[in-house]
């Protein structure tokens, strides 16, 4: 029987001054929608004493940062690996949490043997097709019933909305993307299946990822909705921008609010987006804050997140999930990401597992 979730309506005036205190976000929002965070290795294991108070007290969702991609859990064509994948879920299942898998088809954390036969070649696109059938029907087969919602597709499309020139797209065509959500549905019914990408607050994007989720609806394969990556910054997206994302994807099912994260530091060259690939250089005018945010940052930083949150209550209706992608700011991708080594503060947490104000501010 597939496992819910059961919410509790919290009147605040009839909250103790001790049970305000101890109020947290899963709580505040519970009857919005479920606040999840991306895990660790060490945090789902519970070797991380920082994150389990977070945990426990903000969070009723998660999901794995990297031990589902394919290059942990599939490494070798007749090999995979749950030790670690199984960890994790019986964690959230002690828990009673919404689980998220994260993701079956990228581009990116992915072996080169997938898209090559025995000699190097590159397969076809019936023996391509048939490789993901086979790793999505296991690994989605594994966890049914436990695993609540997957990120069948993650960035599968360019900035203007076209398809991305990806190995998937060369061997077998724009519709992987179709045949992926089928393979994931024969294997679990029941789950929510999420089309995954970053930077569908801008137009293109987003009109695009709406086109791509309607033409497979419209083929009778289920797509539960659109997972929208919350990399986002200080500036942007405004409110304008995201609430027409936000109408735009409201028809085609729930959304959910991915990998939320605002980055307070400046780029060398202006990027804005989430290519694990890029790389940019270190140099001292891009890592300002090693001590720690000056107030005029920290006054952004919050007035961000007060806006995001405004919004999604807003939303609440087509809003089923709020997803950080990270517990702590030491934790966090964006320290390394496109430039290693800088200090960044992108959480709601800081490096020693300490709530930011502006936790309270929201909850207030």
């Amino acid at each position: 029987m597939k496992k819910t979730i059961l919410f509790a309506t919290l009147i605040m005036t009839a909250c103790t001054p001790e049970q305000e205190e101890n109020l947290g976000l899963k709580d505040a929002f519970s009857d919005d929608f479920v606040i999840g965070m991306a895990l660790n290795t060490q945090q789902y294991k519970e070797q991380d004493s920082r994150a389990l108070p977070i945990l426990n007290k903000h969070v009723n969702s998660i999901t794995p940062e990297n031990d589902m991609k394919w290059m942990y859990i599939h490494p070798e064509v007749d090999q995979f690996y749950f030790d670690d994948a199984d960890q994790f879920v019986e964690f959230g299942l002690k828990r009673g949490d919404f689980i998220v898998g994260h993701t079956l088809v990228w581009h990116n954390q992915i072996p080169d043997w997938v898209f090559e036969d025995e000699s190097g070649e590159p397969l076809s696109r019936e023996e391509l097709l048939e490789r993901m059938r086979d790793h999505i029907t296991t690994i989605v087969t594994r966890y049914k019933g436990k695993i609540d919602g997957w990120d069948v597709v993650n960035e599968a499309l360019n900035e203007d909305g076209t398809m991305r020139e990806s190995k998937w797209y060369q061997i077998i065509g724009e519709d992987y993307v179709a045949k992926a959500f089928q393979f994931a549905h024969e294997a679990d019914p029941e789950a929510h299946l999420y089309y995954n990408d970053y930077n569908l607050h801008l137009p293109d994007k987003a009109d695009g990822a709406a086109r791509l989720v309607a033409s497979i609806q419209a083929q009778g394969i289920p797509v539960t909705g659109i997972g929208m990556q919350g990399h986002w910054g200080l500036d942007y997206p405004s409110v304008p921008v995201l609430k027409r994302s936000l109408d735009l994807f409201a028809p085609l099912g729930l959304i959910a609010i991915t990998e939320l994260d605002i980055d307070v530091l400046p780029s060398a060259s202006g990027y804005r987006g989430a290519d694990v690939t890029r790389r940019e250089d270190l140099f001292d005018e891009i890592n300002p804050f090693v001590e720690g945010l000056s107030d005029s940052v920290q006054t952004l930083f919050d007035k961000q997140y007060h806006m995001l949150f405004d919004v999604f209550e807003e939303y609440s209706d087509n809003i089923h999930r709020v997803t950080f992608w990270g517990v702590t700011d030491g934790d966090s991708w964006k320290n390394d990401w496109p430039v290693e080594g800088r200090t960044n503060y992108p959480l709601l947490f800081n490096r020693e597992g300490k709530e930011k104000s502006v936790i309270q501010e929201i909850l207030d």
